[in-house]
């Protein structure tokens, strides 16, 4: 068995983090390199390596992130929001356990705005 991901260590109380809300299967933290005015992430508590491996596994569980990241957009900001899932270490995914971003406020001021 591999060693714990941060996040699972986050979770755990083990180093800090900023949860922000938590249910049976998620958690959600503040990103501690924010993009946007909100950047949050939406963890599940179980530990898939990436967005791909957890649609095959467990369908419903992706579901359940897209619905938090939609009530967290709308408790901290406007509703409208950018969900972003990294897969791999080229697209800029830096922990391997399956985490979505919450982008919201007004992202014409970043880079990450789609054309």
């Amino acid at each position: 068995m591999s060693a714990p991901s941060l996040f699972t260590r986050i979770l755990n109380g083990e180093i800090p983090g900023e949860i922000v809300a938590e249910d049976e299967r998620l958690f959600v933290l503040r990103d501690i390199n924010p993009q946007a005015a909100l950047h949050l992430l939406v963890v599940p508590k179980r530990e898939y390596a990436d967005v791909v491996e957890l649609a095959a596994d467990d369908p419903a569980l992706l579901a359940e992130m897209v619905a938090m990241a939609g009530r967290l957009a709308q408790e901290h900001a406007d509703g409208d929001f950018r969900l972003l899932f990294n897969v791999g270490e080229n697209s800029g995914q830096t922990v391997p356990h399956v985490h979505a971003h919450v982008l919201a406020g007004d992202l014409r001021e970043t880079n990450l705005v789609g054309r």
